[in-house]
C-alpha cells in the first residue's frame, strides 16, 4: 500500500488552517486544472464529521467519480477522510495539524491501495504515486496561500 507523506509549514493560525483544509470550495479551487467538482453529498463550505462528498473529475483523460465520507475528527487537530467508493480499491487520508512556535504545520499521511492486482501495483511505481503526491502539493500550497493572506481566506471561510 503506497503511502504519501507531506508536511506543510503555514505561518497562519491553527483555526483558519484546518477550517480551509475541510473547505469543499478551496478544494475546487486546488484542483482547478481537472474541473473537479462536489456533485453530490457536501457541495460546498466546510465538511465535518460523519459528512461525505462525491467529486467528479477529469484524471488521465477519464471522468471519474469518488465518494469520500469524514470518518475521525478533532477540531482543529485531526480529521480523516476515507474513501466510499471510487476508482481506488481504497484509500485513507489523515489530516494533522500542530502549532510550533507560533506556526502551523500541517501533515497529510495519505495511503491508498490501487484496483486491478499487479497492474495497480505498475502504475504506482510508474506514474500514479507521483500524480497523487503532486496533487496533494498543489492542495496544500493553495491551503497555504489562502490562509497566509487574510483577504483570500475572507472569500472562502464564513465570518
Amino acid at each position: 500500500m503506497p503511502i504519501i507523506q507531506l508536511e506543510t509549514r503555514i505561518n497562519a493560525p491553527i483555526a483558519i488552517v484546518f477550517d480551509l483544509a475541510r473547505s469543499i470550495d478551496l478544494h475546487k479551487i486546488s484542483t482547478a486544472h481537472t474541473n473537479e467538482q462536489a456533485v453530490a453529498g457536501k457541495t460546498s463550505g466546510l465538511i465535518g464529521m460523519g459528512e461525505s462528498v462525491t467529486w467528479q473529475a477529469k484524471h488521465f483523460g477519464i471522468v471519474q467519480r469518488l465518494t469520500s465520507k469524514i470518518t475521525a475528527y478533532d477540531k482543529p487537530h485531526y480529521f480523516t477522510d476515507e474513501m466510499v467508493s471510487g476508482a481506488f480499491k481504497s484509500f485513507k487520508h489523515e489530516h494533522i495539524f500542530k502549532e510550533e512556535n507560533g506556526v502551523t504545520v500541517m501533515a497529510d499521511v495519505f495511503m491508498y491501495q490501487s484496483p486491478l492486482a499487479i497492474l495497480g501495483i505498475v502504475a504506482d511505481v510508474i506514474f500514479l504515486k507521483k500524480y497523487m503526491e503532486a496533487l496533494l502539493i498543489e492542495r496544500n500550497r493553495i491551503v497555504k496561500e489562502f490562509a497566509e493572506d487574510k483577504s483570500k481566506y475572507n472569500m472562502i471561510l464564513p465570518l
